[in-house]
């Protein structure tokens, strides 16, 4: 057997820049790096020498960078991954928030913290966190539960076994999610004869399981016994690229389409089948078809509280839940009729066992007076009238290309988009929303940008997110990837505000205005913006913003635009009840008004009938 002699590190980039798409590139794009002791010599090694066989990109926090690798990976609908390395310690303890992003949101990462010594010679090292009980603990045993695979690398020949799994859970419809491969040092850096043909590229491609017969025969069944069915469009559809599918299995079949924040443009927003969005921030046309549905199609959708409004939504006493999913852990929930298959492949097969078969489809005047709705809802305000979200979000509309992608994750503006977005283009609206990480925004929009060059990529961000995590504009700078940032700020976390009122609280701890504070806060984020090298100015109007955004668009490096915002108004039209529980005592009447409602709405609560 021929031999190579290579490090650990050495033998770990060079297998992982031989693992190839089908259409001949690298699975694993590149590696976003900050070094430290822990992975300085070992892995900063070999990856200088991979040089563009598999290229490093310097992020400037850990968090963030794993976020732009993460988005990277779904903007290409997990066809392609990247890989993230850090230090022991801190370095490694950062990238956990992102791991249980991608966890949650089922996307493929690659994480690959230094760990401590293996040998254990200089125990404890700089940054080492001890367990007093149990001398196989480091801070990377973090990473466990939010990791859809974990292994610590304690010698060499390990990756012959390690590196194969890994490729393999990154690349499993079902299993996808981050891979933790924590990196003792020491065996970074030591030597091993690997065999070569270890080295071979080698293609990954992504499974479509097939239906089973008997769950494909109950799941047509139930399809043809339903008089007002609903399909759910979640993340799946994009993932399985099931895009066309859908809309052929949509008219063919005249069911309506809803879609969650993943599945958001699944369907472009004026087809006339296209409902809108669902649950707590779903369209008035989707929620009444589905209130009154008595057959539930959730296709590529975990079920999360927001997408059926905490159980609340769905009123039919008939109705059951027909869930098409590639994990069974998903196709199982809450007594659901499962069909256990790829989104595509069981869409095709459902209609051909269907035939002809066609339901009642909805009233067309729902979904116009929906649009009506969204048109007032993002019209622009008068002259002198501090804007709303939304406001802002018809000028963003107006602005851009319908081939945009419209990227953001927490706060207010997640609601107030997939409400009112209308996505043209598969992909055009990227929102982490399955975790609602407040920082992923930036980073989101960089890692969207390298994924989707030739599309423009446009950052939405309120100043509470601007302020944990800024610093990937930095990089996009320095990377020459030009993206759009819209600041949107109502001076503090004006979400929360607004929910802390809604259950009866005081607005307390978070408006900057109403929080304890000595010096009233004043950030100037136009200048903050301009000197990691954006292009950045602050306007003072919808009319102005429009305008800066279409010199934005023209420019040739990143932008920053800041506009203040009024904390309080959402829009009314749509939505529904979201179970945040209210205290039973209190002393204050508005929480005991607060308590009240918030009791008559858990009697519609129904989650697993």
């Amino acid at each position: 057997m021929s031999t190579i002699r290579l490090t650990a590190a050495q033998a770990m980039v060079r297998w992982l820049a031989a693992q190839k798409t089908p259409e001949g590139e690298p699975f694993i794009a590149g590696c976003w790096a900050i070094f430290g002791h822990g992975n300085v010599a070992g892995i900063g090694e070999a990856l200088h020498g991979a040089g563009d066989a598999l290229p490093t990109w310097r992020g400037h926090n850990e968090q963030t960078m794993a976020h732009a690798a993460i988005a990277y990976a779904k903007a290409l609908n997990r066809r392609r991954a990247m890989m993230v390395t850090t230090s022991i310690g801190p370095g490694a303890l950062n990238l956990v928030t992102a791991a249980a992003l991608a966890h949650v949101n089922r996307l493929p990462v690659l994480l690959v913290p230094g760990d401590v010594f293996a040998n254990r010679a200089p125990d404890p090292v700089l940054q080492q966190v001890e367990d007093f009980g149990d001398g196989t603990v480091s801070a990377n045993d973090c990473f466990r539960p939010v990791s859809r695979y974990f292994d610590r690398i304690v010698r060499p020949e390990q990756l012959l076994t390690a590196l194969p799994r890994a490729m393999a859970t990154m690349t499993d419809p079902a299993e996808c999610g981050p891979v933790t491969l924590a990196f003792c040092q020491d065996v970074q850096t030591e030597a091993y004869d690997w065999p070569e043909t270890f080295f071979a590229p080698r293609t990954w491609h992504i499974r479509r399981p097939q239906p089973d017969a008997q769950e494909l025969a109950e799941a047509t069944e139930a399809i043809r016994r339903a008089r007002k069915p609903i399909i759910i469009a979640g993340g799946g559809v994009l993932y399985s690229l099931a895009t066309d599918t859908l809309r052929s299995f949509a008219e063919k079949h005249q069911i309506p389409v809803a879609e969650t924040q993943a599945g958001k443009s699944s369907l472009p927003w004026d087809h006339p089948l296209n409902l809108g969005s669902i649950g707590v921030t779903g369209s008035s046309a989707a929620n009444a078809i589905a209130q009154d549905a008595d057959l539930i199609i959730a296709v590529g959708t975990r079920l999360q509280d927001f997408t059926t409004g905490s159980w609340a939504l769905f009123r039919n006493p008939e109705r059951r839940i027909l869930a098409i999913n590639v994990a069974a852990y998903d196709a199982g929930k809450h007594r659901a009729i499962p069909l256990v298959a790829d989104a595509k492949v069981a869409l095709e097969a459902l209609s051909a066992a269907l035939g002809d078969h066609r339901a009642t489809p909805p009233e067309p005047q729902l979904k116009a007076e929906w649009l009506k709705a969204v048109d007032a809802a993002t019209a622009a305000p008068g002259d002198n009238v501090l804007p709303s979200d939304a406001q802002v979000i018809g000028a963003v509309q107006r602005s851009v290309g319908e081939d945009a992608i419209l990227v953001c994750a927490a706060g207010g503006l997640p609601g107030e988009l997939h409400k009112l977005w209308k996505a043209s283009r598969p992909n055009g609206y990227h929102l982490e929303y399955g975790f609602s990480c407040m920082g992923y925004e930036i980073a989101g929009g960089l890692g969207v940008k390298m994924a989707r060059p030739d599309r423009e990529v446009v950052v939405m961000v309120g100043d509470g997110s601007y302020m944990m995590a800024n610093s990937e504009l930095a990089t996009a700078v320095m990377l020459g990837q030009k993206i759009i940032v819209v600041v949107l700020d109502n001076r503090g976390f004006g979400c929360i505000n607004r929910l802390q009122r809604a259950t009866g609280g005081e607005s307390f701890n978070n408006l900057l205005d109403t929080a304890r504070h000595v010096v009233p806060s004043s950030i100037d984020f136009a200048a903050h913006a301009a000197s990691m090298g954006a292009i950045a100015e602050k306007v003072g109007s919808i009319a102005e913003l429009e305008e800066a955004l279409a010199r934005a668009r023209k420019a040739d490096r990143p932008s920053a635009i800041v506009i203040d915002t009024d904390p309080m108004p959402t829009t009314e039209a749509g939505g529904h009840w979201w179970d945040v529980p209210v205290p039973e005592v209190s002393a204050r009447p508005q929480v005991n008004a607060a308590r009240a409602g918030y009791e008559r709405n858990l009697k519609n609560q129904r989650p697993a009938d």
